[in-house]
């Protein structure tokens, strides 16, 4: 059974589990701000640039809380 992830903040929330009606693939979209990866457990913010890329964060962009 798996936990649900809690996040500090509704704006974290929403913009880390965005889903686009028109973009399939994540690093498409560019109202897609934060990505999260489970196997390292870090936050990033996505770069726009066509490929996969992403700045790691340690702090929520907008509460500010550690992450």
């Amino acid at each position: 059974m798996s936990e649900k992830k809690s996040y500090c903040c509704e704006m974290m929330e929403n913009n880390t589990a965005f889903n686009c009606e028109l973009h399939i693939d994540k690093y498409e979209c560019p109202d897609t701000l934060i990505d999260y990866n489970p196997k390292s457990n870090y936050y990033s913010i996505i770069i726009h640039d066509g490929g996969t890329s992403g700045i790691e964060i340690n702090f929520c962009p907008w509460c500010g809380t550690k992450l």
